[in-house]
């Protein structure tokens, strides 16, 4: 995947350059330890053929709070923001993108606080990040990491690691993307997308606690609610999961793609007839609806 080329603009620190200008600081925390803070977010040509960014304010405002559960300075306006990612968009072409903002540390090789904070906004093409088709997950040996080994509910750069770890291990023997379980042997969620599974009529998720409660897992829940889907927070085991009539990863890169199979488990309802696959395509329309103001 091309993410950028030598036109390419990107935001960076209120000022928008050229990518493939811009620098870094090679004694920075957040090169050297994983200490930065990011979003995926999506935008989307709607039906009305206008640009329309998902969930801005929600993204941005986790943005912050993930900044301020890491101690990191944060400076930024939600809006000044939005309107700059639109500018990104606008300036580089781009209606259905994907959305990259970072916080990231100075030069700092020790591991005291900093009195600031830096960001940069990247944008680039992107089409299904998991594919069409039905995915072959596998359990990982990989857990999710301790929640009191880390701010859990912050989108950290170096959490990511273990979510490489993961995916890198499932595909290596064959499938599609990994499940991951939490410290005690729950379900917890994909290297980069929540879960859900449905049976007899009913949506289960895992509570938060162990899990990153993402933007497009509350979206999913909002769908639910408005067709009339009983969801339940819960623990459960990859045991219970196996059982279910159908099961999907929900996330910003993912949107809401089904499963095939779990460790060669396959589930047996026909996923076209299935309330998963209504909401799949109740996201998608919502995701494209047209946006009668711009989006915050």
């Amino acid at each position: 995947m091309g993410y950028y080329h030598d036109n390419t603009i990107i935001y960076l620190n209120g000022a928008f350059v050229k990518a493939a200008e811009a620098t870094t600081d090679y004694y920075s925390q957040s090169l050297h330890y994983g200490y930065a803070v990011f979003e995926g977010i999506r935008s989307y040509q709607t039906a009305g053929g206008e640009t329309k960014i998902f969930k801005a304010k929600e993204h941005y405002d986790r943005l912050k709070n993930s900044a301020l559960a890491l101690n990191m300075p944060y400076s930024w306006d939600t809006n000044e923001l939005i309107e700059a990612t639109y500018a990104v968009l606008e300036k580089n072409n781009l209606q259905n993108a994907y959305i990259r903002p970072v916080i990231y540390a100075p030069a700092n090789m020790s591991f005291n606080p900093n009195n600031e904070s830096y960001i940069m906004i990247a944008a680039w093409e992107m089409g299904l990040f998991l594919g069409e088709k039905l995915l072959r997950v596998m359990t990982s040996s990989f857990q999710r990491p301790n929640p009191k080994g880390f701010r859990i509910e912050a989108k950290a750069s170096g959490h990511y690691v273990n979510s490489i770890l993961a995916s890198q291990e499932a595909k290596a023997k064959g499938f599609d993307e990994a499940l991951l379980t939490d410290m005690n042997g729950f379900v917890a969620e994909g290297p980069g997308a929540n879960v859900f599974f449905e049976k007899n009529g009913k949506l289960v998720t895992p509570a938060t606690g162990n899990i990153l409660p993402g933007i497009t897992r509350a979206t999913v829940m909002e769908i639910c609610t408005e067709l009339n889907i009983p969801v339940e927070e819960r623990l459960f085991t990859t045991d219970e999961l196996k059982q279910a009539d159908a099961a999907f990863f929900c996330g910003t890169a993912a949107e809401v793609i089904g499963w095939q199979s779990l460790d060669e488990a396959v589930f047996p309802a026909n996923w076209n007839d299935t309330l998963s696959r209504k909401i799949q395509l109740a996201y998608k329309e919502r995701v494209t609806a047209a946006a009668l103001v711009r989006e915050k």
